[in-house]
């Protein structure tokens, strides 16, 4: 025999899961046959877990979630291994063909495969990709900054690839290597790659995980909306600083095709399902301009 106590019926504040439920629910539906690209990199990475296991659940749900993610801590450490130091020109890996075989084998091979396998183990279906795949991601090589080796500029990505896991059932986990002119593979931004595949999926949301909150404001508030056409002013005034700019930068980058962008902590616990199933959220959410 179990028994509880009785609830109460006279307080103010209610349960406090049935409000997170029922604030939750006109989300549930909401996103069902939605694509939501979701890049997963930097300190998120070490929280992996518990977002896989929100992408899990969003694709139960009906959502279909796309992961897109970096692994430049990875790489490094894999360099450092083999004695040979990481270089950085205008935060862009300098690239070597050697340096370039490590991210190949890092980030597919390594990265690419411990997220599948975990998709895997937590009761989704994940199946890897990369822009080498179809050829999906298909570059040439950065030139902006001089010669920084084998690293690339996105001309096109074909969803095809993407398209076909997913209407199977998978969760497209995607390592951002692509295909340059002349058959080599690139190392290629993850922000940036996470923003093209987003426009070229027309996706409904695409959403950064990174280790900070979010956009804040010169009080340290955080900016939980703004709006696409204010983005600019942030970067000039200084509000948006340092390596803020180039999510931020991604984020304007998307919203070519993408209706709105966010940028949340992926530490914090289930930050994907709060962002997306509450009416606050926890990070900064940038919509189109309404014109």
């Amino acid at each position: 025999m179990k028994t509880v106590d009785i609830p109460s019926i006279r307080s103010e504040d209610g349960d406090p899961v049935t409000q997170t439920l029922v604030e939750a629910l006109p989300y549930v539906t909401r996103w069902k046959g939605c694509l939501l690209v979701i890049k997963l990199g930097g300190s998120a990475l070490d929280a992996e877990r518990a977002v896989l296991e929100d992408c899990v659940h969003l694709r139960r749900l009906g959502a279909i979630p796309v992961i897109v993610h970096g692994g430049g801590a990875a790489i490094s450490a894999w360099l450092k291994r083999i004695g040979k130091e990481s270089r950085f020109q205008h935060g862009l890996r300098v690239t070597d063909a050697e340096t370039r075989d490590v991210a190949r084998m890092t980030l597919i091979g390594e990265v690419n495969a411990s997220l599948v396998a975990l998709v895997n183990s937590l009761g989704g279906k994940a199946i890897g990709l990369s822009g080498l795949d179809g050829p999906m991601i298909r570059a040439h090589y950065h030139r902006e900054y001089g010669d920084i080796g084998f690293v690339g500029e996105i001309d096109s990505v074909d969803p095809e690839a993407i398209r076909a896991v997913a209407d199977l059932g998978y969760i497209p986990v995607i390592a951002p290597i692509g295909y340059g002119p002349d058959g080599e593979a690139l190392n290629i931004n993850a922000d940036t790659a996470a923003a093209d595949v987003a426009v070229a999926l027309q996706a409904e949301k695409m959403i950064f995980l990174t280790d900070v909150v979010g956009i804040l404001n010169g009080a340290g508030q955080l900016i939980s909306e703004v709006s696409e056409e204010e983005l600019d002013g942030l970067i000039a005034d200084g509000t948006v600083s340092g390596g803020m700019i180039p999510k931020v930068k991604a984020c304007q980058r998307a919203m070519a095709g993408v209706h709105q962008t966010h940028i949340i902590d992926g530490r914090y616990p289930h930050a994907l399902i709060r962002e997306l199933f509450t009416v606050h959220g926890v990070g900064t959410m940038i919509s189109k301009s309404q014109s």
